[in-house]
């Protein structure tokens, strides 16, 4: 849940890290990890399911192609929450190949479940710190996108070194993309999206694919799934906001 009960204005907070910025600067998490009741269909997902669809740090650097078995466009989605918007996407796309990354066990155990019930052969999941997948276990240059959607924004001035896009942050993401990839964002809280823009639009060797009519944000593209949560904000006249970023260098 965002802590929105600062009333500290965002034009006075302190700007993003500097790209040499530690990743993992003194422990400092982007995340809180919720206690959450299990339902039965999410302790099966993470029982019965994780076992074949689960992979940790320990695994080590991963080869895609001998995970999923074939050669195809690689897709890696950070924070999934309830898994509803990548479960979507997989089955909408079955010649892509996914990875959810989440530390919420509900969330996790709901996505398998629902992966599995599915028959989906092209998901796999870590329940782990996202920095750390991207460091230790995703090779460079093998992803297609990478998907950030509705990050925590960290509302308050003193958390803002809590958000995740930072220098360093998108900085090692390219590197993991491919020549011509993409970093796409999405925010409903419009100070978060100004931060991405400052960081994106600072950072070497991407360019922003939006057109000069609406930079630095795109209209939300098709192949990004409506949520109910978002759909819900429509309605009520609540702004979202897209971002993405190809690899150019």
């Amino acid at each position: 849940m965002t802590d929105t009960n600062d009333t500290t204005p965002e034009s006075s907070a302190t700007g993003p890290e500097s790209a040499d910025a530690p990743l993992h600067r003194r422990g400092i998490k982007s995340y809180v990890i919720r206690a959450g009741r299990m339902t039965p269909a999410q302790n099966r997902g993470l029982e019965d399911v994780w076992p074949r669809l689960g992979l940790t740090i320990a695994d080590g650097r991963q080869d895609l192609d001998a995970l999923f078995g074939r050669q195809a466009p690689r897709v890696v989605e950070i924070g999934f929450g309830m898994g509803n918007s990548l479960i979507e996407q997989a089955e909408r796309h079955p010649d892509t190949d996914f990875i959810g990354i989440e530390v919420h066990a509900p969330g996790v155990g709901k996505l398998l479940d629902e992966v599995d019930k599915r028959g989906l052969t092209n998901l796999r999941v870590y329940r782990e710190d996202a920095l750390a997948v991207l460091e230790q276990c995703l090779p460079e240059g093998s992803l297609t996108t990478l998907q950030l959607f509705f990050p925590d924004p960290w509302p308050k001035k003193k958390h803002h070194k809590r958000r995740i896009v930072q220098p360093a942050f998108v900085e090692l993401i390219r590197t993991r993309l491919k020549l011509g990839g993409t970093f796409h964002m999405a925010t409903d809280w419009e100070a978060y999206a100004e931060w991405m823009a400052e960081v994106m639009d600072a950072a070497p060797g991407y360019a922003n694919t939006a057109s000069s009519e609406t930079a630095p944000y795109v209209p939300r593209p098709d192949f990004r799934p409506l949520t109910k949560f978002e759909a819900r904000g429509e309605k009520l006249g609540h702004g979202v906001w897209d971002l993405i970023y190809r690899r150019d260098v």
